[in-house]
């Protein structure tokens, strides 16, 4: 089996199992579409002056794993500020993912704000236990090392995350989808009710970008919301080991099992 989240075929990508989650071993996790699909959306019209900020993943449906078609559009062009747009679709042409971005220029000066510090390093925690398979992305393909909390804990957590895999093999992943596979993790390492007797599924995934990635390590400083008859939300500080990268947002369906 290839060691990749995704092989390209032809005009299409096929999702091997390194692309599941936990939940649905059928299904992908939601950081495999958004990782490929941020590099897409990178790969259109690049312009050195210009640079991702913020990443809307609308998960429109179960991503099933096999042949998967991307395409993607600049919906706005512009010189300062522009809109693009990526869509995954599955083999019969079901849109599954729809992810829009807004990229605008850099900026050119600094307000002297203080880099907030990481977590302690990840080397300062072992290895998380193998609780998900081996040939999924939460197990095989990223590496976990929590800092605080761990999958069985409720209430918030910290973790460090680690891509061991390709997203694209024979591609070298790029910062920013190191990145979108960990920021699609606070939901399911901060729940604050059992998983054994409640379902929590995110139907979108919003990330911001300071800054891209400088090391190998993403962590999120997670933690999640649920207000009785209103709406649950998780959300986390995304950092490297260098500091504060952004931050990611999950609205949830919560639902008893």
């Amino acid at each position: 089996m290839t060691s990749a989240i995704f092989e390209r075929r032809e005009d299409a990508y096929w999702a091997t199992n390194f692309a599941a989650g936990p939940w649905d071993t059928n299904s992908q996790h939601g950081g495999a579409p958004a990782a490929l699909l941020a590099g897409e959306l990178e790969r259109l019209d690049p312009q050195p002056h210009l640079r991702i900020a913020r990443i809307t993943f609308e998960l429109l449906r179960p991503v099933p794993l096999g042949l998967v078609r991307v395409s993607h559009e600049v919906v706005r062009p512009g010189r300062r500020v522009q809109l693009l747009e990526a869509t995954l679709c599955d083999s019969g042409g079901t849109e599954c993912v729809r992810a829009r971005a807004v990229r605008v220029t850099r900026a050119p000066v600094s307000a002297g704000t203080a880099p907030e510090p990481p977590p302690a390093p990840p080397d300062a925690f072992p290895p998380s236990a193998p609780t998900w398979g081996p040939d999924i992305l939460p197990g095989g393909a990223v590496e976990v090392r929590f800092a605080q909390g761990d999958m069985s804990a409720q209430g918030p957590a910290t973790a460090w995350f680690r891509l061991r895999m390709p997203v694209v093999a024979g591609e070298q992943p790029t910062p920013l989808q190191r990145m979108m596979v960990a920021a699609d993790f606070p939901n399911g390492i901060s729940s604050e009710l059992s998983w054994d007797d409640w379902v929590f599924i995110n139907p979108d995934l919003t990330v911001y970008i300071e800054r891209e990635p400088q090391s190998e390590w993403i962590a999120l400083q997670a933690h999640t919301r649920i207000l009785e008859h209103e709406t649950a939300l998780a959300q986390a500080v995304l950092f490297d080991t260098q500091g504060r990268l952004g931050r990611s947002l999950q609205s949830l369906y919560v639902a008893p099992r």
